[in-house]
């Protein structure tokens, strides 16, 4: 979905090259992975798999927990993290270069089947993108995992103390009663999207006008925020590591009005068809997912600098799901 964006150049030093005729085939795992509750599955023994994701930390660590787990089930895992982008991402698994991927609902919902209005309820918008993208493009997605990458407002505690505010509609009063205390910076994107801040305000019935607001990169919102000066409140994402590094205190969404973004395993239905066992597999992998799990993997590539590859497999081994090699 987000998060941080690589350089053109981060992504051809992954091997994840764009060319005239689409991305070129992956590469080998990174790490070696030995099978442990994941045990060998005869039916994947030799499947070539080519696994993708897109071009953020939570992306590629989720496409590396994928690969590893099909590693362990005894597949032959072709490596294609790190594509730059949402489409790009979604042409490549269309287009057959990509077998399997970490994918969000509120991203299929929105980005690829081009809806404006999100469902507020996680189950319905999970079977509402399932069921469309199915008619519509035979792409078969599984039970998604708990967690929600979503857009929220956040503030360092000084301010929280400060200003009383827990909620979005308590942010809406603030801007309204004292717009000076109510600085806000944002990113470009969320600034102008109807799923962030025009339509946040138009929810929570404030004047999106009134409370001053700052247009940063996306990174640097994160600190801004956590020191109070320039950012008393900033936009973030609700999975990143930098929240708990940085201590900072999210708004309660208390009326529902962000997108849903929780991460299912998406296939093409030729493929899922003939490879059922590869949801069995990831399934109690995706169950594991919570908003606590994936930010706590983000911080520690994010603020430790660990590589995603290394994260995944921890974790992974960390949860018996496999053994390091």
């Amino acid at each position: 979905m987000r998060n941080i964006t690589k350089s053109i150049a981060a992504l051809a030093m992954s091997g994840v090259l764009l060319t005239g005729c689409g991305l070129e085939s992956g590469g080998a795992l990174p790490l070696a992975v030995g099978p442990s509750s994941i045990q060998p599955v005869p039916e994947l023994d030799g499947v070539k798999i080519t696994v993708g994701s897109k071009d953020f930390t939570e992306q590629i660590t989720l496409g590396y927990i994928i690969e590893f787990a099909m590693a362990a089930a005894g597949a032959d895992v072709r490596d294609l993290t790190n594509i730059q982008g949402s489409n790009s991402t979604r042409d490549a698994q269309l287009d057959g270069q990509i077998d399997i991927t970490y994918e969000y609902t509120g991203t299929g919902w929105i980005n690829y089947l081009g809806n404006e209005t999100p469902l507020p309820d996680p189950t319905e918008q999970f079977e509402a993108v399932r069921d469309a993208d199915l008619e519509a493009n035979d792409m078969v997605w599984t039970d998604p995992a708990p967690m929600n990458n979503t857009y929220a407002l956040a503030m360092n505690k000084q301010t929280a103390e400060q200003t009383g505010v827990k909620t979005l509609s308590d942010y809406a009063r603030l801007v309204q009663t004292d717009p000076a205390a109510a600085t806000t910076c944002v990113e470009t994107e969320f600034n102008v999207r109807q799923d962030g801040y025009p339509g946040m305000a138009a929810k929570y019935e404030f004047d999106a006008g009134a409370a001053p607001r700052q247009i940063l990169q996306t990174g640097i919102i994160y600190q801004a925020t956590a020191d109070g000066n320039q950012c008393k409140f900033g936009e973030v994402f609700t999975t990143d590591g930098r929240i708990i590094a940085l201590d900072l205190v999210l708004l309660e969404d208390d009326r529902a009005f962000f997108p849903k973004y929780n991460p299912a395993l998406v296939m093409k239905k030729a493929f899922a068809d003939a490879h059922p066992e590869i949801a069995e597999v990831m399934a109690p992998i995706s169950e594991k997912l919570t908003d606590s799990v994936m930010t706590e993997l983000n911080r520690q590539v994010d603020v430790e600098g660990n590589e995603p590859a290394d994260v995944a497999r921890d974790w992974l081994v960390s949860e018996g799901f496999v053994t390091a090699e």
